[in-house]
């Protein structure tokens, strides 16, 4: 899937640079990132990182998407989780990767190099906050998942992901309130793989959603949400 990548010349111009690891950092401490940092894009399909391959870089995703991926050794595969923007790729002190990491969509990420980002955790305490946050928040949306994957409906699941990427998307936009307009940046199949359904079950399921109202939706990825309270209810989690 293709999307705009921002072009960006300073800090200052990034799109998540309220959301990211770097959002609270004074203007010293960027001066510091910006040493070490550069940028890579990467295409649809693209594997980012394949499990065990060394981590010479963590990064923040700019634009795009991508999933995690991990395989048992019989070749089944599972999706694990997915990387939207502003989220963290990588885990500092870790000389490898415990994933398959590929792009969903065109994706933009913001790069650092490794040990000095470590270094730099070390003597800025901004970015190691913010990353202890990051990775608490990372926690406990994976704690919600196991309820999603474990507890709930086909329809509660396909809601508590578009409910999901509709809160992070509606956040990179401050003016839209109450409402969300975005472009699925997964196919149904990859919808199917991440929620444990069939690709039949979520078209049926996204077809339900839309035809009561709580989504609209064209042939393309094009998805609004009229109600994100109406679209929470259906989650399961409205009380």
């Amino acid at each position: 899937m293709t999307l705009a990548v921002p072009k960006i010349r300073s800090c200052d111009d990034c799109p998540i640079r309220y959301n990211a690891v770097c959002s609270r950092c004074e203007p010293d401490e960027l001066k510091e990132l910006e040493e070490i940092k550069y940028y890579r894009s990467y295409a649809a399909g693209q594997t980012i990182f394949f499990e065990s391959d060394p981590l010479e870089f963590v990064a923040s995703v700019v634009a795009g998407v991508t999933s995690l991926t991990r395989t048992l050794p019989d070749g089944r595969v599972q999706m694990v989780g997915l990387l939207l923007p502003g989220d963290f790729m990588g885990r500092p002190h870790r000389d490898t990767i415990d994933c398959d990491i590929v792009a969903e969509t065109d994706v933009m990420l913001c790069c650092f190099r490794r040990k000095p980002f470590e270094q730099l955790i070390e003597k800025t305490p901004h970015v190691g906050q913010r990353l202890l946050e990051m990775t608490l928040d990372e926690l406990d949306a994976a704690r919600e998942w196991m309820l999603v994957l474990g507890r709930k409906t086909a329809r509660e699941k396909i809601a508590s992901l578009l409910y999901m990427i509709a809160l992070r998307m509606a956040a990179l936009k401050p003016g839209e309130t109450g409402q969300a307009t975005f472009t699925l940046p997964i196919t149904r199949e990859t919808m199917a793989n991440y929620l444990g359904l069939t690709i039949e079950t979520v078209s049926r399921q996204m077809s339900a959603l839309k035809k009561d109202g709580l989504i609209a939706f064209d042939e393309r990825r094009d998805i609004r949400v009229p109600d994100l309270d109406a679209l929470k209810a259906e989650t399961g989690e409205d009380a």
